[in-house]
């Protein structure tokens, strides 16, 4: 059975005993993702991948699908998110909470938040929830400089600015280069697939998405799709892969060449989404495979 997600942003669990003590945060309907990121240490941000406590996140709106249930949890699969895991989509485990057992009103359009993030607001116009890059919901009407839209708690609104219609259209190479260096300075999130902070393949996933194309979830995946481009003819928007032991290894992380030897990436824990040149760097090192996963 399908559910659709009712928090801003909804950690994927690797386990229902994963949360720790400081993640309580993000466990209830109203998530105060801010808050998270504020009090997490290095380390405890770092846990997150070290300890194998969270595999991805979905967003508000996002359906999910239900396998089974566990006291106040469920097992989910992400649809919208591709993986060798299961050909179903994503897996992993949420809180009952925040999901709703309710189908959106069916629309002609939808609107996606194109600003990093964006708040969602009530009738009179006050703040309600502050939402994602790429929550994307049915469009029901416009007033006053304001999308009126359908969402699991009722129809919203969202500031025009903030939001736009989904057109269906695949964007150029610069079209996603463009839609990643709104991001820059963005720390890292290990598991993050939101424009409150990504993880290498999460700001990937992003992109290309918010371009109209649709990549796996994870590296290793992504490295599988789109055509094999040579490394001595890597272009701007060519996905770049690298791996352990100088490119002979497991791939480990993934970024976008935005041409001239540079590379547009969201790095580790402790650092933020960055565009560095590879050369005489880890990165040149390591760089194994690239991809072109965009209509040229």
């Amino acid at each position: 059975m399908n559910h659709t997600v009712i928090s801003a942003v909804a950690n994927i669990w690797t386990a229902p005993d994963s949360p720790r003590p400081f993640d309580h945060t993000m466990l209830d309907p109203t998530v105060s993702i801010r808050e998270w990121l504020k009090i997490m240490t290095y380390d405890q941000r770092l846990g997150l991948c070290k300890d194998n406590v969270i595999q991805t996140q979905v967003l508000f709106g996002e359906e999910v699908l239900v396998t089974a249930e566990q006291d106040e949890w469920v097992s989910v699969i992400v649809p919208g998110q591709s993986s060798r895991k299961d050909k179903r989509g994503y897996p992993g485990w949420m809180k009952k909470n925040q999901l709703i057992n309710t189908n959106l009103t069916q629309s002609n359009h939808t609107v996606s938040i194109s600003k990093p993030t964006a708040f969602l607001y009530g009738d009179t116009r006050e703040k309600e929830i502050e939402l994602s890059f790429l929550t994307a919901l049915p469009l029901i009407g416009e007033e006053d400089g304001f999308f009126k839209v359908a969402t699991p708690i009722g129809d919203r609104l969202l500031r025009q600015t903030d939001a736009e219609l989904v057109q269906h259209k695949k964007g150029t190479a610069e079209d996603i280069i463009q839609t990643g260096a709104c991001f820059l300075e963005l720390p890292y999130l290990w598991g993050g697939i939101s424009g409150f902070g990504f993880d290498c393949s999460g700001f990937m996933y992003s992109l290309f998405k918010a371009n109209g194309y649709s990549i796996p979830r994870d590296a290793g995946d992504q490295a599988k799709t789109g055509k094999k481009v040579p490394l001595h003819d890597i272009g701007a928007g060519d996905l770049l892969f690298f791996a352990y032991e100088e490119g002979k290894g497991a791939i480990h992380h993934v970024g976008l060449s935005i041409g001239d030897g540079k590379m547009l990436h969201s790095p580790k824990t402790g650092k933020s989404i960055e565009i560095i040149t590879l050369k005489n760097t880890e990165y040149e090192k390591e760089l194994c495979a690239a991809r072109r996963c965009f209509s040229e």
